[in-house]
């Protein structure tokens, strides 16, 4: 069985990596006026080919420090950890573990940390209108037996 290490392993039909904890996104990330915000995008390292994704962390106090929009790709952000205010065209939503919002391409947004812990965060993009299949209509069972190694 072959540990995940930062450096990652890759075979005919995968990419693993291990990115390390949350906190230590924060020395990956880079400086703002209001703090150091910790990011790390997927795409590269894995080979994505369909999707971008990134994990983060934004200490407490700090925010993203522009609002943006995109041009083809939606957003999927899922909150993980801590607690903090999320703004969508003109609207705040306040933001917790759990909380996941969608943005399509033309949303304005940002978000910011306004509590007392790190924000922990996931945020996938894609082309919006690209997904085909899904869920079932896209998996199929495979009559193939495996072990799992003992431990």
């Amino acid at each position: 069985m072959e540990e995940l290490k930062e450096q990652g392993v890759k075979g005919e039909n995968y990419a693993a990596l291990h990115v390390g904890d949350w906190t230590g996104l924060l020395e990956k990330g880079h400086q703002t006026e209001t703090g150091k915000l910790g990011k790390l995008f997927l795409k590269e390292l894995l080979g994505l080919t369909g999707m971008e994704v990134s994990i983060g962390v934004m200490p407490a106090g700090s925010q993203i420090p522009f609002s943006h929009s995109h041009i083809e790709n939606e957003e999927l952000y899922l909150f993980i950890k801590g607690a903090g205010q999320f703004y969508i065209d003109g609207e705040v939503l306040d933001i917790r573990e759990g909380t996941v919002i969608r943005v399509t391409p033309a949303g304005v947004r940002a978000w910011r940390n306004n509590s007392s812990e790190d924000l922990h965060y996931l945020c996938i993009q894609a082309k919006e209108g690209s997904l085909q299949q899904y869920t079932a209509t896209d998996g199929k069972i495979i009559d193939h037996p495996f072990k799992w190694p003992e431990k």
